[in-house]
């Protein structure tokens, strides 16, 4: 590559862009522009100069400590609390497959039931009907009775 990064780059061809367009593009040429100026300002660091260290007091450090305690126990407490949900649900879920199964037999009985209730209903008209028709041929054979004088 025989361009310097500082070299300046060919003209871009123009193009039409809206206001809004223009204005966004605006602010970011400005925003460009004022970070290129601080950064001629600053003095160039060199490798053997330290990091400027953090001033932390014991204090705050012990209580960003406690801190980080206490959210690790609520996670704790938390995973604590979700997998005992999680096994509530796991037996709730099995009485409901129990309880299914059970009304699906109980349904089967119930379909035995009504069949075999349907059933005693069709053989007690059957009775009632032949009741009636053996009072009928009784009666008629106590009044043939009477009529013979017996």
């Amino acid at each position: 590559m025989s361009e310097s990064l500082w070299e300046p780059l060919a003209p871009a061809p123009a193009v039409s862009l809206t206001e809004g367009e223009e204005q966004a593009m605006g602010q970011t040429a400005m925003v460009e522009q004022a970070s290129s100026q601080t950064n001629h300002l600053e003095e160039p660091r060199s490798a053997t100069a330290e990091p400027a260290a953090l001033a932390v007091s014991e204090d705050d450090f012990a209580a960003l400590e406690e801190r980080i305690y206490r959210a690790v126990e609520m996670v704790k407490q938390g995973r604590q609390v979700g997998a005992s949900a999680e096994a509530r649900i796991a037996e709730w879920e099995a009485r409901a497959v129990q309880a299914e199964a059970q009304l699906q037999a109980h349904s089967l009985v119930v379909e035995r039931l009504e069949g075999e209730i349907q059933s005693l209903r069709t053989e007690r008209d059957t009775l009632r009907a032949e009741r009636d028709e053996v009072r009928q041929r009784v009666d008629r054979l106590l009044k043939q009775l009477d009529a013979l004088g017996l």
